[in-house]
Order: structure tokens, then sequence, then C-alpha cells
């Protein structure tokens, strides 16, 4: 990991984000959507201060992780939703989890006390990242939707900040 550096998103790694995107829709086990957004649509959708991107020494983005709200209400200013995709030509090189805990210490600073995602079930190493990251699992929604013609069951994560109590 050491030739990977983690930065705030900016505009101009729309290109990049956006293709990362689409290649883990395309995965079929990340998400419900099949067609990323636009920058428009996906810069709207996420809080500007906890959206990062890790890239790789020679520069191109590699990887991303964003939150959005989970509620336009006051008391649940602390809880967010996340995503994270990685490049299929970088996994393996812990871009994942140097975003993870990127966003772990932006998040915190914040004061923001749960992150929360939610994973397909077959998406065994996502959902083994998550744990290592200090995600746990506080259910399963079963059979919530159709993707791709069949019913996915999604494993719902949270990870509760020990520092803000």
């Amino acid at each position: 990991m050491a030739d990977l550096t983690v930065r705030p998103m900016t505009a101009d790694d729309a290109p990049p984000v956006l293709a990362i995107y689409q290649a883990g829709l395309d995965g079929g086990h990340a998400s419900f959507e099949t067609t990323a957004p636009t920058w428009a649509a996906f810069d709207a959708g996420r809080l500007p201060d906890h959206r990062l991107v890790a890239a790789d020494a020679r520069g191109p983005v590699v990887g991303w992780v964003a939150v959005s709200p989970t509620s336009t209400r006051a008391v649940y200013a602390g809880v967010v939703e996340h995503s994270v995709y990685v490049d299929p030509a970088a996994r393996g090189r812990g871009v994942a989890r140097l975003l993870l805990d990127a966003l772990v210490a932006s998040t915190e600073a914040a004061g923001i006390w749960t992150i929360q995602s939610g994973v397909f079930g077959e998406n065994a190493a996502s959902l083994a990242l998550h744990q290592r990251a200090g995600f746990r699992v506080i259910g399963v929604r079963e059979r919530v939707a159709r993707h791709h013609g069949r019913w996915r069951d999604v494993v719902l994560l949270e990870r509760r900040s020990p520092a803000i109590t």
C-alpha cells in the first residue's frame, strides 16, 4: 500500500470514479443499480466532506469511497451510508481497506457515529473486508429486490464509532 495515496475526491476525478463505479456494477455483486449515475447526480447525492479517492504512484484513481446521508432529519445527522468501489485491476492491493480506514477517520473527526451499508450476501470479499474494518452484521433483508431477474438478499452492516459516545 506504500504506492497508494488517499486524497479528497474532486470533480476532475469524475471520469475514473464513474468508470470504476460502472465496472463494479457490471460485476453483478455491487448494487441493484445497473448504470452509474451522471456526475451531477453522484455529486448531489453524496456528502462533499467524506468523498475520497485512492490513487497509485503513477497518479490514476484506483478506487473511491463516499457517503450519503441516511435521513434529512437532524437526529440522524451522525448516521451515513457508504459505498466503496475499487478498479478491478487494482483489487487485492488493500485499496478498499485503505479507503475505509480513511473514511472512518474522516467521519469520526466530523462527529459521525454510525457508518452503514448493505452488501449482497454472495459478496463474500466485501463482507470479510467490512468485518475486518470493524463493521458488524446487524441483519439480512431477504429477497428485498430483484436484480438481473432474480431475488437478492442484502446483508446490513454498521460500524459504530467507539470515539463518539
